[in-house]
């Protein structure tokens, strides 16, 4: 009887140095599972000769194919590209760093087997830095909050999933400014949760910038929630009342009121430079959130790749 074929996704970034290592590991935890794979190492860009590599080890391997991005794209981009190149009837995804444990793609594959097509391995610990701890309970709470479903508190980074969702996503979802995990979340299919603690990175100095962790958050959010633009119309709505309110007040105060009972003697000028300066601050930050919506559109509309696999030289 023939056994369901699991498509591991190497996710590989300047990773020459852990490519094999790695390999090796995997591959001791998954055989003595008796659960077959293959192994697609994903390079996104790397200039260090973590392609060549990879490459070799395509050669030296049945199960292991390797692909190289023509830039560095970021992770999220590379998962796509990897989903485009799984042939197995479920996949799941790894970084090089091997901070989690490879015995959790054994419970995830049980769990697959179970008829669970959508499963999602969840941090129950993070053993960052405090700065990036508080910035990711943060995140994940505020995401929790104006999104139509709940993110686990310590952040979800990977997934396990069935050959029909590969499909539903090489087929339906364009890969630009969004993530793989929230395009996963948004198609429902009942997600299972799994918890588990993940290890200490294996590589020497973080490739996660700060930058791409804005990027990523950016795109997170904007194509996770329309609650920006909901805010533009409460805030402008209640902005609205507050001034017409205010018009009330101090109309009657002019025509009815005692001015010396009030003690309202604030000069013409003043009033008008504050009103000035919070419209016009209210009217650039809605500006800038639709300004985010519009930009997405348009990137949309170019009908651009989200990233480009080079073709192997023969």
């Amino acid at each position: 009887m023939k056994k369901d074929v699991l498509s591991v996704i190497l996710l590989s970034y300047k990773s020459k140095e852990r490519l094999i290592v790695v390999r090796n590991n995997l591959d001791m935890e998954l055989s003595t599972a008796h659960i077959p794979y293959e192994l697609i190492i994903i390079d996104d860009g790397s200039n260090d000769g973590s392609y060549e590599i990879a490459y070799a080890l395509e050669k030296k391997y049945d199960n292991v194919k390797a692909y190289e991005l023509s830039r560095n794209y970021t992770s999220h981009y590379a998962i796509f590209a990897g989903f485009q190149m799984a042939t197995g009837d479920c996949a799941t995804v790894i970084a090089d760093d091997e901070q989690k444990p490879y015995h959790i793609l054994v419970e995830l594959y049980h769990e697959w087997q179970k008829g669970n097509r959508l499963i999602f391995p969840y941090r129950i610990q993070r053993d960052d830095p405090w700065p990036s701890r508080l910035f990711a309970k943060m995140f994940y709470k505020i995401m929790s909050s104006i999104s139509d479903f709940a993110y686990p508190p310590h952040g979800i980074d990977s997934f396990f999933i069935d050959r029909e969702i590969i499909e539903i996503i090489n087929n339906s979802i364009h890969p630009i400014n969004t993530t793989t995990v929230t395009e996963l979340l948004r198609l429902g299919y009942n997600p299972v949760y799994l918890p588990y603690i993940r290890g200490k990175s294996t590589a020497t100095k973080s490739r996660w910038t700060f930058k791409k962790k804005v990027k990523l958050a950016k795109d997170w959010f904007f194509s996770t929630s329309s609650f920006p633009i909901k805010l533009i119309t409460f805030v402008g709505f209640f902005i609205s009342l507050f001034a017409f309110c205010l018009i009330l007040f101090y109309s009657y105060i002019k025509l009815f009121g005692n001015p010396d009972y009030w003690r309202l003697e604030v000069q013409g000028w003043v009033s008008i430079v504050i009103l000035i300066s919070f419209f016009s601050g209210l009217i650039l930050l809605s500006l800038g959130i639709i300004a985010e919506y519009i930009w997405r559109i348009y990137e949309e509309v170019k009908n651009r790749p989200g990233y480009i696999i080079k073709k192997k030289e023969k």
